[in-house]
This record gives C-alpha cells, sequence and structure tokens, in this order.
C-alpha cells in the first residue's frame, strides 16, 4: 500500500492541478493540526497520530485529508474495515483532493472478496482519467475477476470440509500425495513447523465405520529406502499398488535440483529408488508425479524451459522397453503463463485435476478439472467453485475411486497446524466418471503357493488391452482399477503354467465397497491339463469366431510360441439344447475354426489338433442358465510338451 507521504505529495498534485512549486495558500489552524498528525505518523506514533487527528475532526468534520491520513494509518495496523470507513469518508467529502484514494478501496475491497463495491470503485477512479500504466494494469486484470468472483460467491458450490484428524495433521504442514484403491491407505507428506526440517513420507491405514466415516490410525513413516535424511517431497502410488514414484532432491544422482524416482513393491517393503532418467528429469526442477490407471501413463509438473510459464503440467508414457518416453506438455488448454501443479488422473483415465495460479480463480492458487475429448484434447479447466477454492492457495486434490469424495491440504481457520489434510464431497458436476476395481490372488492350483504372474486386462467392446501388470511376487495379491459398466477379459500367465482366462463384467453396483474380487489358480504344464478359453466367443448356434475372441487367441498363439514343443487338441463342448447329432457337429466345427485361425497365424498344424465332444463331457448342471453357459465352452488339453 502507498505510504501516506506519497499520497500527501499527490494529493497537493491533485488539488493544484500544477507543480508543487506553485503558490500554497496559508496554512489555517487545521492545516497546522494535520503537520503535527503527520510527523506523529511518520515517527510511528499511531497513538499521538489518531488523538490529533480525531481532535481535528471534532472542529473540522469536513477535513478530507484528515481521514485519508487516519485511513493510511488503520491501513498499516491491518485493520482493513476501519481503513475502508475512513477512505469512504474522504471521498465523500471531496473526492477532488486525492482521487487515487478510490483505487485503493478498491483494492482493499478486492482482497477482501467485496468485488461488487470493487468494482464499482475500479470504475469510479477510472473517470478522473488515471495515467500510471501500472494502475491501469492492475485495474484491467482485476475488473476482468470481479464479475467472474463475484458470480462464484453468490453461487456455492456444497464444501463441507472435515479435518481428518490428529492422527495425521500436527503442528506442521500435512500434504495429501495418494489413498489407495478400498480407501484403507493414505499416503502424504509431512514437514514440522520447524522451517529448517525435511519434508518425509508418511502413511496412515483405516477402516470405515457403520456410519461410513474413517478411522485414521496414528501416520508411521514410510521408512526406507523411500525416505531418507534428504528432502522428498511429494510422491503417488500406482492404482496396483506396486509402484511408487516420489520426488527426491539434491541426491548425488539427480540431474536438477529435484528429481522424480521410482521404487517397486517387494512384499511389505520397497526397492531402492531409481531415477526415472534423463529423458524425465532434467537440470532444472521435477516433481509431483501422479500415474494413471494403466500404470504406464505418468503425469508430473516441471520448470524446464521452453514451455507456456513458470512450471507445466507434462505427460509421459512407459515404453516396451521399461524406460519412461520423452515428455509431451499438456498444451495451453491446461498450462498458462503462470504456474500448474499437482496434477491428478482419475483412476476413469479421463478427468484430470489440478492447481494453478494462471487460469480464472478465486485468488492465489485455484482447483480446476479438465476433461479428455474423444480426439485425445483437454477441455477447457473448469474451476472447482467458491468455497472449494478461496483467496489463499488450494494446493492439490485427491478423489476416491468412486468419484464421490476428496482429499486437500488447505490452510482453514480450524487448522491443526498450517497445511491440514481435509476429506469432502465433491460437489456433483465436478465429479469425474464411476471406477471400481478388481482384487485377487494368482497361486499354485495345487501346492497354494503365491505366485508372481503377468496379466493382461482387455476391455471386450475394443478389444484394447487396458492394463498389463504383475501381481506381486511375495503375496501373488494384484488390483486394478477399472470404468464400470463394462465386459473385461482377463488373461494370467505365468512361467510353468498353462495360462488362464476368465470374463466378467463390472456394473454400476461395484464401487469401493463391493469390488469384483477374483482368485486365479494356475495349473503347471503336464500332459492330460486342460485349460477353458473362457473369453473365445461365438454367435448363438453358430461356429464363426466373433472378433472378441482375437486378444484370447492371440495370448494361446504367445503361448505356444513360448512352449515350442508343446502339442495341444482344441476341444470344443456344448450343453445338452439341441439333438446330440446337432451338438456334435457344432462342436467340432468350432474347435475346427479355432484350430484353422491358429494355423492362419503361423501356428505349425503339427502341433495342433481338434475334436469336438458335443454334450458328453459336462462341467456343470445342464439344469440351470449359468450351468448350461459354463458347459458351452472351447478349450484346449496338452498332448505332449
Amino acid at each position: 500500500m502507498t505510504t501516506f507521504r506519497c499520497l500527501l505529495v499527490l494529493g497537493i498534485i491533485w488539488i493544484s492541478g500544477f507543480s508543487l512549486l506553485a503558490q500554497q495558500p496559508a496554512k489555517t489552524k487545521a492545516d497546522k493540526q494535520f503537520d503535527r498528525a503527520v510527523n506523529a505518523y511518520e515517527r510511528r506514533d499511531f497513538v499521538s497520530t489518531l488523538r490529533i487527528i480525531d481532535d481535528l475532526l471534532k472542529e473540522e468534520p469536513g477535513y478530507a485529508r484528515a481521514y485519508l491520513l487516519k485511513a493510511d494509518m488503520y491501513y498499516d495496523l491491518k485493520d482493513f474495515p476501519i481503513a475502508i470507513t475512513c477512505y469512504k469518508k474522504a471521498v465523500q467529502i471531496d473526492a477532488s483532493v486525492y482521487p487515487p484514494a478510490y483505487f485503493i478501496l478498491a483494492n482493499l475491497y478486492f482482497e477482501l472478496e467485496n468485488y461488487v463495491e470493487a468494482k464499482a470503485s475500479y470504475l469510479k477512479y477510472l473517470t478522473y482519467n488515471p495515467k500510471i500504466q501500472a494502475e491501469l494494469k492492475r485495474i484491467q486484470d482485476n475488473l476482468a475477476l470481479c464479475d467472474f468472483r463475484a458470480q462464484m460467491i453468490k453461487n456455492p458450490v456444497p464444501f463441507k470440509p472435515v479435518n481428518i484428524g490428529t492422527n495425521i495433521n500436527t503442528s506442521g504442514s500435512e500434504y495429501i500425495n495418494a489413498i489407495s484403491l478400498d480407501e484403507s491407505q493414505l499416503y502424504f507428506t509431512r514437514k514440522g513447523i520447524d522451517p529448517r526440517s525435511d519434508e518425509s513420507f508418511y502413511r496412515s491405514v483405516s477402516a470405515r465405520s457403520s456410519s461410513g466415516q474413517f478411522n485414521w490410525s496414528p501416520a508411521i513413516e514410510i521408512g526406507a529406502p523411500i525416505n531418507t535424511p534428504g528432502n522428498e517431497g511429494a510422491l503417488c502410488v500406482s492404482p496396483d499398488g506396486m509402484t511408487i514414484i516420489i520426488t527426491c532432491c539434491s541426491r548425488r544422482d539427480s540431474y536438477g535440483t529435484c528429481d522424480l524416482y521410482s521404487a517397486h513393491k517387494l512384499g511389505n517393503n520397497w526397492s531402492e529408488p531409481v531415477n526415472l532418467g534423463p529423458d524425465i528429469n532434467t537440470t532444472a526442477w521435477e516433481s509431483q508425479p501422479c500415474l494413471g490407471a494403466d500404470g504406464r501413463t505418468l503425469f508430473f509438473v516441471s520448470a524446464v524451459s521452453g514451455g507456456f510459464g513458470g512450471s507445466d503440467i507434462y505427460k509421459s508414457t512407459l515404453q516396451d522397453d521399461g524406460y519412461w518416453g520423452l515428455p509431451e506438455n499438456l498444451g495451453d488448454s491446461i498450462n498458462t503463463p503462470s504456474d500448474e501443479m499437482s496434477p491428478f488422473i482419475h483412476p476413469d483415465g479421463h478427468t484430470l485435476y489440478f492447481s494453478s495460479r494462471g487460469h480464472k480463480g478465486m485468488g492465489g492458487a485455484d482447483l480446476f478439472v479438465s476433461r479428455l475429448d474423444k480426439n485425445g484434447r483437454w477441455l477447457k479447466p473448469e474451476n472447482l467453485g467458491y468455497p472449494v477454492n478461496t483467496n489463499r492457495d488450494e494446493i492439490n486434490l485427491i478423489i476416491n475411486a468412486k468419484g464421490t469424495e476428496a482429499f486437500i491440504s488447505a490452510e482453514r481457520e480450524n487448522n491443526v497446524g498450517n497445511f491440514d489434510i481435509y476429506r469432502f464431497e465433491l460437489p456433483v458436476q465436478s465429479r469425474p466418471s464411476p471406477v471400481s476395481y478388481v482384487k485377487g490372488n494368482v497361486f499354485d492350483k495345487n501346492t497354494l503357493i503365491p505366485l508372481s504372474a503377468e496379466f493382461e486386462l482387455i476391455d471386450m467392446q475394443s478389444s484394447k488391452a487396458v492394463i498389463s501388470s504383475n501381481s506381486d511376487q511375495v503375496t501373488g495379491e494384484f488390483v486394478m482399477t477399472l470404468p464400470v459398466d463394462k465386459d473385461y477379459a482377463l488373461n494370467v500367465s505365468c512361467k510353468g503354467y498353462l495360462f488362464y482366462s476368465v470374463n466378467f463384467k463390472l456394473g454400476n453396483d461395484n464401487d469401493s465397497i463391493n469390488p469384483v474380487k477374483l482368485n486365479i489358480p494356475m495349473q503347471s504344464v503336464a500332459i492330460g491339463e486342460k485349460v477353458v478359453l473362457r473369453n473365445i466367443f461365438f454367435e448363438t448356434d453358430k461356429y464363426e469366431l466373433l472378433s472378441d475372441s482375437k486378444a484370447e487367441l492371440g495370448k494361446l498363439i504367445a503361448f505356444l510360441l513360448k512352449n515350442n514343443n508343446m502339442r495341444i487338441e482344441i476341444g470344443g463342448h456344448t450343453d445338452t439344447e439341441g439333438s446330440e447329432t446337432h451338438n456334435l457337429s457344432l462342436s467340432q466345427n468350432r474347435a475346427k475354426a479355432v484350430y484353422d485361425y491358429l494355423i492362419s497365424k503361423g501356428i505349425n498344424a503339427e502341433k495342433l489338433s481338434f475334436k469336438g465332444y458335443g454334450e458328453t463331457m459336462p462341467i456343470s448342471s445342464n439344469d440351470t442358465p449359468e450351468g448350461r453357459a459354463n458347459n458351452r465352452r472351447t478349450e484346449f488339453k496338452v498332448i505332449s510338451k
């Protein structure tokens, strides 16, 4: 704020319209009192300043400059409501004494979020034709925000943040990083109240009460090798829980100030973090990672030169060779000449949340959401609304898989410390598409020993693989997050075992409370063992392969190529609907259709045979629709290996 000494000089110019050398009228008694008040103000003796001004105004209530001095004094004392009252009184008495008071008033109203009055004061000041370019630029920028912010405040979004408690929040600062798909684990960064303290990663576990509330356990450090005596700033955990990407600063193998590192889960422990390399990390600052649901798409923030502003959001894709590809700037629909931060891509794969100082907002850093269109372009970001966003900094946002609840790090009146973590119900208009997840275990069918297996999940509608990953090498566990109301095929393979396939539908009734749970028993390769090909499809009573079958057949081809000496028999089976003769012929033709397809893709015919068994070898009862569906199947049997 301009001090009164500057205000007084400018005021004289506005009063006279001439230079400071112009002849001034003789000082009155009030003028002399005013000079005494100015001297007291310059000594920062506010008690004497106020006493002299009040005495002056009792005798001369229309002395505008006294109100201006009083306003400046209360501004210095940070009592902005009284300062506003005094500036308003001064311009009501005689605005010509110092028209820039309207500019000061407007700025105060703006900072106090009274945008209607701020706009009126800016417009009033413009009638005096100000010339200072910095003032005009600020007026232009703030006028553009006044209507927007007034409208946001007039139409607030539902927002009832709940502090998640002292088991997580401390007198220092906590910054939300990630929440597991089943919402049982919360990851965050903690920095102590001492400015010299380092940042470290913590984790808390929870179970929901019968009322739906979270009961978070006391947070514990993630520990070595993820945490070190140095600074770790932000992390993300892949949806399957198998990969963690962290921000580490000033390490010996860093390329810049802060770099991104990855580690992988080994049972209950993590591997040593490895730098993601020079394609991702630069001599600048890289931080705030977020992995997509496929585990192969990484969003992060970088201050590298060549972007749109201070820090931009980038995306990289994991290549087949295990290295991350060259980052792609998300473009000017997301990034601005200012700072964009804290990307969070929801598991639906097309809803991006982030923090920005550059997009039109409520002040400081605001939270935004953008959605990916059918052409792969990010749509214009939408402000999450007031009071989710305020004139303070809203830094980051994490959304649960269901898309209904959000977690933020924020400064609020009821904070335990500086930045605390809060939970709130996400307004409907800002929600992503709902997703659920599939959780299971892979194990040896005979010994029940957990297995580390490769699995691929395929969207049946598009026939595209949406997730490729591995089960935990110690526990055999896996988890995958997926959009609901779709059909999926899962193929699982493990060295020394026959591959396994299953298909399922994620309905709208599946969520974090009711996920799909699968146990995958793997059969070791042995002569006579059979595998049901659950994702081979035919139209009713026909034997032409449907296109949905290609993904499964591709897995079978890859399996045969890896086991080059193996011979198999393709077997076709039906239920008991129809005549035995018809069913035998249908099963024979279906088995032959698979046989012919494999040969057409280069598999040696000597490794293959086919046979139709009709309805003679049921695996379920034919008395129910589900049983008949199980009996209508294609399978292969190991003849030799």
